[in-house]
């Protein structure tokens, strides 16, 4: 019941194009991948619209305009500076915070900050 119990509320689509460093003619980005509910793997993910602070890599404190809920294995998809465009809105990916507990019956999900 671990992964598979969280599983049934991701029901969002996102893309996301992982950020991968910077080039000669600027940003450089993995070809974009989409999560979605329809696919068995990658799956979809949660995504809420919540504003909050959280800290950037630099330890800066960012507002966070929503969050994204997806599965540990997605989770290194999200590195900071990600695109990640749902409904034709594009956000960055601030950082991201992995919770599990392994031997306790609670669900395994990253949480994704976006600005």
């Amino acid at each position: 019941m671990r992964a598979r119990g969280i599983k049934r509320f991701f029901v969002h689509t996102v893309t996301v194009e992982t950020w991968e460093g910077t080039g000669a003619a600027g940003d450089v980005y993995a070809a974009p991948v989409v999560l979605s509910p329809d696919n068995a793997i990658p799956n979809g993910v949660f995504l809420e619209g919540k504003v909050q602070l959280v800290r950037d890599s630099t330890g800066q404190e960012v507002t966070s305009n929503s969050t994204i809920y997806c599965d540990v294995a997605d989770g290194p998809r999200f590195t900071p500076d990600t695109k990640v465009t749902t409904a034709g809105r594009t956000a960055r990916v601030i950082s991201q915070n992995i919770n599990d507990a392994p031997g306790l019956n609670l669900p395994d999900h990253a949480a994704i900050y976006l600005k």
